[in-house]
């Protein structure tokens, strides 16, 4: 599985290098219909293969969705449709963090979608990638790297005002902290995520910081 995702990225990333050496290409007057028509069938691919990568994710056939999402990103990558690109590079990486790969989620989202995000000047595709990254490393116990991605995603989605993804970052901030067992920083993170939920009407939030408060220590929980 991780030479598949090794050569899956570096199939992208030698993609991306090519279609940017060869930009001038598009600006021939003689080929621009033809490049025009060549890159929305390239586009409608990549919708199709995305369209079945969730179905096979949600019916459990995981290899399936790795497999299509990976397709999915090729063709809007040849497209030049980098912000579907990066949905589908995130989308893809998220089927590896479900199957425990967590190396190759990694890969995936730190060398390839950031990059991706960050080229197009994309700030909530960066955001999201932060916040992917933030649980990533979390699962794999990396514990100083998910505080630092988990801090970058609340920079970020306070930079956009996308209060849903600030409240998150706040609670995976939390969620670190309380396994580094600094409780009552983490009982602060989760006050706050509370009180930021409530003044936004999301009440989406309410069982997760529920279920947070929980896996605190009544007394440390109680602390100032």
């Amino acid at each position: 599985m991780n030479k598949i995702c090794l050569l899956l990225i570096c199939s992208l990333l030698s993609n991306w290098t090519m279609s940017q050496t060869n930009t001038f290409l598009s600006q021939q007057p003689a080929s621009g219909a033809i490049n025009i028509v060549v890159s929305n069938l390239e586009e409608n691919d990549g919708d199709d293969y995305f369209a079945e990568a969730e179905k096979n994710e949600r019916r459990g056939d995981l290899n399936d969705a790795i497999t299509l999402f990976g397709k999915a990103a090729f063709e809007y990558n040849s497209a030049k449709k980098f912000t579907q690109y990066g949905s589908a590079l995130l989308r893809l990486a998220n089927v590896h963090f479900l199957m425990a790969h967590y190396s190759e989620a990694e890969q995936v989202t730190l060398n390839v979608a950031l990059k991706n995000y960050a080229k197009i000047g994309s700030k909530t595709g960066q955001m999201e990638s932060y916040g992917q990254l933030g649980k990533i490393y979390f699962a794999a116990n990396k514990l100083t790297q998910s505080l630092w991605f988990y801090t970058q995603q609340g920079i970020l989605a306070q930079q956009v005002g996308n209060s849903n993804a600030y409240i998150d970052s706040i609670l995976g901030l939390a969620q670190v902290k309380t396994k580094k067992k600094e409780y009552t920083l983490a009982a602060r993170d989760l006050n706050r995520a509370e009180l930021l939920a409530k003044s936004s009407s999301l009440s989406r939030f309410k069982t997760q910081i529920r279920e947070a408060r929980a896996q605190i220590p009544a007394k440390a929980g109680a602390k100032k």
